[in-house]
């Protein structure tokens, strides 16, 4: 009993030995079939250049030939031309690659520097992707980009900024509104800070009190 339990216990072993030589086969097979695909890229891309290369220096001896025989052309002129074709055949053909990978590489730096350098990209939106309306108005504390037409322009990069909705009046001609029944709107607020910098680091609560009590005038006026 004690030998067949020892014949089982290696048997499990061989058969574990063979699934992790199996596993390991499998792994070598998939990197084997990936390197075949990529190979078949490369063969392919080859290929095509191979191809375009063959039509350019025919059409080059086409040409050439032609102003040999109908044209009257010295042979010497026609090895010349036909020469330049290849030369311009051969440094197409090689020089493409290269200039598709500048091509990509120039595009990518591109959107990136925009998308840098533009909060408001996926739809014009001002902050992480969510676009803020302002046809109410508004207040910008920091300096922000916005598109324009013909450029960029930059709003509140030197202190807040408000953006203030435009009324057609009587007379049709576009204004700030400034309260009902064109009475004035008078705002006191006391404002205290122990030192400039201080103030200057309370610019952007500064100017949300001031938006919300000017709101709040023009309500009860």
């Amino acid at each position: 009993m004690a030998d067949i339990l020892s014949q089982l216990d290696a048997l499990d072993g061989q058969i574990g030995n063979l699934e992790t030589t199996i596993g390991s086969a499998q792994t070598v097979s998939a990197a084997f079939q990936g390197e075949l695909k990529s190979m078949e890229t490369t063969m392919s891309a080859a290929n095509r250049q191979v191809s375009g290369l063959t039509r350019s220096v025919g059409w080059g001896l086409r040409r050439a030939f032609d102003g040999l025989v109908f044209d009257g052309a010295q042979l010497s002129d026609v090895l010349k031309s036909l020469g330049r074709s290849m030369v311009s055949s051969v440094f197409s053909s090689a020089f493409k690659p290269v200039q598709n990978t500048l091509a990509q590489a120039l595009t990518g730096g591109v959107q990136s520097l925009i998308g840098g350098l533009l909060p408001f990209q996926n739809g014009a939106a001002f902050s992480s992707g969510k676009v803020t309306p302002f046809a109410r108005g508004g207040v910008i504390s920091s300096a922000t980009p916005f598109q324009m037409q013909g450029g960029l322009g930059v709003m509140g990069e030197a202190g807040p900024e408000a953006i203030m909705p435009l009324t057609r009046g009587a007379d049709g001609k576009l204004g700030v509104k400034s309260a009902q029944g064109g009475r004035a709107v008078t705002v006191t607020m006391n404002i205290s800070t122990p030192d400039l910098a201080g103030f200057h680091r309370s610019r952007s609560q500064i100017a949300s009190q001031m938006s919300r009590a000017i709101a709040r005038a023009s309500r009860n006026n």
